[in-house]
């Protein structure tokens, strides 16, 4: 076979592909000095992709702080590669501004006024964050070098096909061109999703009542114009895309917020807003990120959940268990982080010192009478006793008399979290938010998943994910004050926990209440303000349609007491290979993102924290690099 310039095709242009391109920019020195074409087809601007785009309303903010995010590999990350750092979003801001940085098009006014107002704390807007992964991008792609041509596709891939005569890829766009590759790339972020039974059901519903259902979904997308001033609204779901929705039908539609003299906000209409009723399993909102600053001696690793205690279990059983051997070690990381900060930071607060509290702490199980007894003996005040089932559950058990006793009980639990995560006389809330981020970033290099037992792979796709999600990627302080303002305005009314939605025929709307309280509404107007589940047979996309479709790849299936069930995300390999359905790797075919099997870690991260998506990047980007260095001697299959 003639020898030939390989060619490498990312499907899909947002930062997770910018990564990658990084990356090997980074390794090819090392693996491979020929030349390559890369070709990235995303119809929206690459670097922030569909998801981080500029054209979205600038009032949407991120969930981390300008210091928090990062692009750049620091010393932290432990992969193969060599590491390069760079400037995360802060630094970048202050370059643009004086001029260090210098390949940034002209930004609007807006945009320059915040960065002129930006400070490591500051909350940067989306479209602040778009142009900073545009930038980054384009940093990539010139740090490949002279030999590597790069070609952005705006445009959207609708298929991929494996010729039969030399193994390339034909990749197949909406536009009726096509890019051949001899490795495709799937890196797409959060994508769209075909209707499940019930949304169709209960959009269905709406349409033929006249109302209006908003099913799972990326909530800026969505039109929302439908909603008309003074409608009462049911919202199921109090995460990130609530925070969001509440932006966009309130401060989108005119309103604002004005600070009062003892600090609290007060809303001001603008006459355009609906009434939200908001509930959730939970029934509260997410925690609040956290403003305070360690007092003690800060933990800089797992103590528990390290490398040499995974290793030892793994040797001692065939499949793991995340709920009897796996969280355990987690969740005593996580007082220990804790109830350090409190001894080392407020020795006023504990009885005893660290030391005999750190060596009866080690000797005793998480879940043990032992450990129990040490921290009822050592903390007197029972508030500041860590009880990770009530930090995950708070108002479960609680039976609500009234309407009027969930809304106390709801906007007190929020105001309470504000107190604790803003308080400078709170920072354990930070030292245990760390060694969750921790753990977090270790479990899928430390795990293998293919030694997890079926339940514990759907307990960390599902409960473990959402528990960290709750305590440690929930919204700006500011966020929760706001929600605090809507409610005292009468705009926001809490249903509780345990909510529950129904379509009712007979009155032809729908029905809200909560397992855990007499309070129940209809409205006309039921908005589920959460992400679909990644499932690759139910994408929009039509490229991972035609994945699944095809019989190229598959859906990861776990094998549990009731029969198979499905994940609905595409299975692949540790190594990022898509999977066949009888489980052999695709040659040549790769897939990263939050619809596969792997660990779905995202594409930026904190600073110095061995992110593990920017180790996964750097392994990818490796495999991707000695798949290309032999292409030459690529035979047909």
């Amino acid at each position: 076979m003639p020898s030939r310039v390989p060619a490498v095709a990312f499907i899909g242009g947002g930062p997770r592909t910018a990564g990658v391109l990084e990356r090997l920019a980074a390794n090819r020195p090392a693996l491979f000095d020929g030349p390559l074409d890369i070709h990235v087809i995303e119809p929206h601007q690459p670097g922030s992709g569909r998801i981080w785009r500029y054209d979205q309303d600038p009032g949407l903010l991120l969930n981390s702080t300008a210091a928090d995010v990062t692009m750049f590999t620091d010393a932290s990350v432990a992969c193969d590669g060599p590491t390069v750092d760079g400037p995360g979003l802060s630094t970048w801001a202050a370059g643009v501004l004086d001029g260090t940085i210098r390949d940034v098009p002209a930004l609007e006014p807006h945009l320059l006024e915040q960065l002129r107002s930006l400070t490591p704390a500051s909350f940067p807007t989306r479209q602040l964050q778009s142009k900073y992964l545009e930038w980054f991008f384009r940093r990539a792609v010139s740090s490949l070098g002279p030999d590597v041509t790069v070609t952005v596709h705006r445009d959207t891939a609708t298929a991929v096909e494996r010729a039969s005569d030399d193994g390339s890829h034909h990749v197949r766009l909406a536009s009726g061109a096509e890019v051949i590759a001899d490795v495709v790339v799937y890196a797409l972020g959060h994508t769209d999703s075909l209707l499940d039974p019930e949304s169709a059901r209960l959009s269905d519903f709406a349409a033929t009542h006249g109302g209006f259902h908003a099913p799972p979904s990326y909530t800026t997308d969505v039109d929302y114009s439908a909603v008309e001033a003074g409608q009462d609204v049911i919202v199921s779901g109090m995460g990130l895309a609530f925070v969001d929705l509440l932006v966009l039908l309130f401060q989108g539609r005119g309103g604002r917020f004005e600070e009062r003299p003892d600090g609290e906000l007060d809303y001001v209409p603008s006459g355009a807003e609906p009434r939200v009723w908001a509930g959730s399993r939970r029934g509260v909102p997410y925690h609040s990120k956290i403003s305070s600053e360690l007092r003690g001696e800060p933990v800089a690793r797992p103590r528990y959940f390290t490398a040499e205690a995974v290793q030892a279990l793994l040797a001692e059983h065939q499949e793991l268990d995340f709920r009897t051997q796996l969280w355990p070690l987690i969740a005593k990381d996580a007082g220990y982080a804790y109830y350090r900060e409190l001894f080392t930071g407020y020795p006023s607060r504990v009885l005893g010192t660290w030391e005999s509290f750190e060596a009866h702490f080690d000797a005793a199980p998480w879940y043990s009478s032992a450990r129990e007894e040490l921290v009822a003996v050592s903390i007197p005040d029972p508030a500041l006793r860590l009880d990770l089932e009530k930090l995950d559950r708070p108002l479960s058990g609680c039976a609500f008399a009234d309407h009027d006793a969930v809304q106390r009980s709801v906007a007190a639990y929020i105001q309470n979290d504000l107190n604790l995560r803003t308080s400078s006389d709170h920072s354990e809330t930070l030292a245990l938010f760390t060694a969750l981020l921790f753990v977090y970033m270790d479990l899928g290099r430390l795990v293998p998943q293919e030694r997890l037992n079926a339940r514990s792979q759907q307990a960390i796709h599902g409960w473990w994910h959402g528990f960290f999600s709750f305590v440690d990627s929930g919204p700006p302080s500011h966020r929760l004050r706001e929600m605090l303002a809507l409610h005292r305005a009468g705009l926001l009314k809490f249903l509780g926990p345990g909510m529950w939605v129904r379509a009712d025929e007979t009155l032809g709307r729908f029905v809200a209440g909560s397992f855990q309280s007499p309070v129940v509404v209809d409205a006309s107007a039921y908005i589920e303000a959460r992400l679909p589940s990644a499932s690759v047979e139910r994408s929009a996309n039509p490229a991972l349609l035609h994945l699944h479709d095809a019989g190229w790849g598959t859906e990861q299936r776990l094998l549990t007491s009731e029969g198979a069930h499905s994940t609905g995300k595409l299975l692949v390999s540790g190594n990022h290979e898509v999977l066949s359905p009888v489980g052999t790797p695709q040659k040549g075919l790769f897939a990263v993102g939050p619809w596969t099997s792997g660990w779905g870690a995202g594409a930026f991260a904190r600073p110095n924290t061995n992110a593990a998506p920017f180790r996964e990047n750097d392994a990818l980007a490796r495999r991707i690099l000695s798949t290309v260095a032999v292409v030459p001697a690529l035979q047909p299959n």
